[in-house]
């Protein structure tokens, strides 16, 4: 679905720094404090989403309720890429003073819940009551999550020195622009103690013991799926004879038992209840997917609570498109790309097992995929959205970021001014994550759902990016331009997990996944954080895309973000009110989209 919209803020907007005071994200109660990052994240998604722009006074104004009143807020900084800043908003009427004279703070002051349902109200076409009232419970979940979050965060130590999962653990707000990134619906608060990344959590895996006529298991690792759970479990001693070890989320375990046919099978004697077994694992920035110091895999489990905007049950496609993807690469594709680009690589995901009986329907809530663990424990492997990501946990009048940290350390090492050494690293970054990306893309035909969260750049130990991995066995693109080329790799390529799409949407989804969401929205992190000069780091992006070693990769898409007046960009608060599951459904339809200016076009 597309909705086009215009806009841009007039050249004589206030351009505001974030940190000319205190920043709302640092208030000492962190309930208040969650509140702020609630609304502000609402704003940017109704900014991107309708084309709003704020007026020459510095105000943001959204008109609700019919026009009978108006939303102001003040802008604390304006983003070309999205990440802009507010301070707090405040409902008026038409003619109120902040739509008279610019007054900050002169209406109603507005919480997150209540902008929740204005600005969906709003922004609907036909308003559903149901899913403004949907949204509004979520977005009111997501601010006391986020508040339970933050109050951890500012009295706990990091219990880990693994930079990898210090990374995963570290996206304390979530994501900057959907309306309820921290809702988990369905999880109380000892569950979400144990689940959660952000608040440390750790938890026994619990095991199911399958009989081998149900068993459904595929694996391109050197040992057979049931051999490698066997051996994350501890063992054969526990499982029944003729039987193989299911890993399951302690959450998914219990309520797959309220499922009739899981039931079934339990009273049947086909499926076993072995109960938690073995050591601690880590839920990693996605929740569901879990790691262990040591171990070398990592458990992407199936969990039917709704994070997001999607329940997270892994569909048997996606399952059988990551054996491929890493069949595909070691049948020589893999060897020519780290051949270019010797940094970069995926993280595989060689192996699933799971149940096979169609009652259950698909996704069944039982299947597992076993993920390589590729990352060393000091090995500097973090998630992009992890690195960028905000933490205010501490005091003082600017919100820090890892990726902060990174580059106040090297500048203050090396002597040069901060805004010098972001921009050397920002070109640096491109060389190690988005040319590789875009020589899968032109060379091979593979487009990658390379948004922050499923991307990883290695740093050296001075903080310098020298290499990257992107993981995640759902997001991979065959376009059918190359359908010929890559059969002939492997044959009977995307029969089972339903990869190929047209190249014209490919396009469109490869743009907004590694040109909007990671790298503009990188570029708007250092901006907004006060890292780097937006418009330095646009012409930089503008003049790598325009390069010789974007052009020689053969990918379509630099000549797309450098020519296009306006992208295709996912929207996440339209889609939240359309109560669509995004890993539901065709790629080109599964999300609402919404056209917005390019940035690097506009240059």
């Amino acid at each position: 679905m597309s909705t086009a919209l215009t806009g841009a803020p007039p050249a004589d907007a206030p351009h505001r720094s974030a940190d000319t005071d205190t920043d709302p994200l640092l208030h000492p109660d962190p309930a208040v404090a969650a509140e702020h990052a609630a609304v502000e994240s609402l704003l940017r998604c109704w900014v991107r989403e309708t084309g709003a722009a704020p007026g020459a006074d510095g105000l943001l104004r959204i008109p609700v309720l019919g026009g009978a009143a108006q939303l102001a807020a003040p802008v604390r900084y304006w983003s070309a890429c999205g990440w802009h800043r507010f301070d707090a908003v405040t409902l008026d009427g038409p003619g109120g003073l902040a739509g008279r004279n610019g007054v900050a703070g002169a209406g109603a002051p507005v919480d997150a819940v209540t902008l929740a349902a204005l600005v969906a109200s709003a922004a609907a076409e036909r308003p559903d009551p149901g899913q403004i009232a949907d949204l509004a419970a979520r977005v009111a979940d997501s601010v006391v999550r986020t508040a339970d979050v933050l109050a951890y965060r500012r009295r706990a130590k990091e219990p880990t020195d693994w930079p990898f999962l210090q990374a995963e653990q570290a996206l304390l707000l979530g994501h900057p622009l959907h309306p309820t990134p921290k809702s988990r619906d369905g999880l109380g608060p000892a569950q979400s103690a144990a689940y959660s990344p952000e608040l440390h959590g750790t938890f026994r895996l619990h095991w199911y013991a399958v009989d081998r006529e149900l068993l459904a298991a595929d694996s391109a690792a050197e040992d057979p799926a049931e051999e490698l759970t066997a051996r994350l479990l501890g063992g054969t001693h526990l499982l029944p004879p003729g039987t193989a070890a299911l890993p399951l989320h302690p959450w998914q375990a219990r309520e797959l038992v309220l499922r009739p046919e899981v039931a079934a099978l339990i009273e049947a004697g086909q499926l076993h209840d072995l109960g938690a077994h073995g050591e601690l694992w880590h839920p990693t920035s996605s929740v569901r997917t879990v790691c262990r110091p040591g171990t070398p895999w990592m458990l992407k489990l199936s969990l039917g609570l709704r994070i997001t905007n999607s329940r997270r049950e892994n569909l048997r496609k996606e399952l059988h498109r990551g054996v491929e993807m890493h069949r595909l690469l070691e049948s020589g594709l893999g060897a020519e790309w780290r051949a270019a680009y010797p940094g970069f690589d995926i993280v595989r995901d060689p192996a699933w097992i799971g149940v096979d009986l169609p009652a259950l329907g698909d996704p069944n809530g039982l299947d597992t995929m076993l993920r390589s663990q590729p990352f060393g424990p000091r090995e500097r492997a973090l998630c992009v959205a992890g690195l960028v990501a905000e933490r205010p946990i501490g005091h003082g009048s600017r919100v820090p970021s890892r990726l902060g940290d990174v580059l106040h350390a090297l500048a203050g090492r090396s002597g040069r001014p901060l805004r010098t050494v972001a921009t050397e690293w920002f070109l640096r970054y491109l060389d190690a994550m988005v040319l590789p990306a875009l020589w899968l893309d032109g060379r091979a035909g593979i487009a990658i759902e390379a948004h922050q969260q499923n991307s990883l750049v290695l740093l050296d130990g001075s903080g310098w990016p020298i290499g990257g991995r992107y993981r995640d066995n759902q997001g991979y693109y065959y376009r059918t331009s190359h359908a010929e080329r890559l059969a002939a790799r492997l044959p009977g390529l995307g029969v089972l997990s339903d990869t190929f799409v047209d190249d014209k949407v490919i396009d469109k989804h490869f743009a907004y996944y590694l040109g909007i969401n990671h790298v503009l929205g990188l570029i708007g992190a250092l901006g907004s954080q006060g890292l780097a000069e937006e418009e330095v780091l646009l012409a930089t992006l503008r003049k790598f895309l325009a390069g010789p070693q974007a052009a020689a990769t053969g990918s379509s898409m630099p000549g797309l973000l450098l020519e296009e007046p306006s992208l295709h960009c996912k929207a996440n608060l339209l889609t939240r009110l359309h109560g669509m599951d995004e890993l539901i459904g065709p790629v080109a339809t599964q999300s609402v989209y919404v056209d917005i200016p390019n940035p690097v076009a506009g240059l």
